[in-house]
């Protein structure tokens, strides 16, 4: 683990930091070149947020994006999208199901990396597919949502887990893990990256990313963005950088400034009331030209 010195400058991301870090596209390539992505969310009334993960996973430049979600919503989220590859898992109650973590094994063995937690609901059968992913992924792991809060009281499986992993906290769900806001935010976010070894996004205004490559703030975005669903439209662009072969910070800084900037052209645009994550994601990929 690389040392993050607390009084160290800021680094900040820009339009030539993404070109610098994105991988070129040659004209020889394939969709099996950008990524291969497994994604597991949605429940019983959180419907909405698969659809905005896997839409924003493929604006983001994504090669191929495979969405688990329980069985009893595959038909509603798969008849709402084209591009994502949507298959049903075990479910129970409208949630995940222990019985899902084989099935999440096998995919996650061909991913360039995997997302879990946006809606998934905080039962047990999402606590045991979270620990069976951090204990047996091979690629890097995105928790958001859900997936960090069935973490509450058991943070050693963040130090003890086989792949890189990317925390996504807002300050409550920061807290949950165990991080401290007392010192200041950049303070709890260097510190919970020391605990835990994952790199960490706190989420807020001027969003922190801090892990091996380094501290960063994020100084784009607005309050028009504070709305449902735009937390998983960060989320579907940070693994979807990660699948295409940034690291882990970069993945986070560099999602960090896509998401911020394209909440500014929609506040340009469309103003703040009433923009969308949706508005959001469509305009990514004037930003990833």
């Amino acid at each position: 683990m690389a040392t993050v010195h607390l009084h160290a400058n800021y680094r900040t991301v820009n339009e030539k930091t993404i070109a610098r870090w994105l991988p070129e596209r040659p004209a020889d390539t394939h969709k099996g070149d950008y990524g291969r992505l497994l994604l597991l969310c949605g429940a019983v009334g959180y419907t909405g947020a698969p659809a905005l993960v896997a839409r924003a996973a493929v604006r983001t430049g994504a090669g191929l994006v495979f969405l688990g979600v329980p069985g009893s919503v595959y038909p509603v989220v798969a008849s709402g999208l084209t591009e994502p590859m949507v298959f049903p898992l075990p479910d129970e109650s409208g949630m995940l199901s222990k019985a899902a973590v084989d099935d999440v094994l096998e995919r996650l063995n061909k991913a360039d990396a995997c997302l879990i937690g946006c809606g998934l609901g905080q039962g047990e059968g999402t606590a045991a597919v979270v620990r069976a992913v951090l204990e047996h992924a091979s690629c890097p792991v995105v928790l958001d949502a859900d997936g960090i809060n069935v973490l509450d009281g058991h943070i050693d499986l963040l130090r003890g887990a086989a792949c890189p992993v990317i925390l996504t906290p807002h300050e409550g769900e920061f807290l949950r893990l165990g991080g401290s806001l007392e010192k200041g935010r950049a303070s709890g976010a260097v510190d919970l990256y020391r605990k835990t070894g994952a790199t960490v996004l706190l989420k807020g205004h001027r969003t922190l990313v801090c892990g091996d490559g380094g501290l960063y703030v994020n100084c784009c975005g607005n309050p028009g963005m504070a709305t449902g669903g735009s937390g998983d439209a960060l989320a579907g662009i940070i693994v979807s950088l990660l699948g295409q072969g940034l690291n882990p910070t970069q993945a986070a800084a560099a999602a960090a400034w896509l998401h911020g900037t394209a909440g500014d052209l929609c506040a340009r645009e469309i103003g703040q009331y009433g923009m969308l994550p949706t508005d959001l994601i469509e305009r990514l990929p004037r930003l990833l030209k």
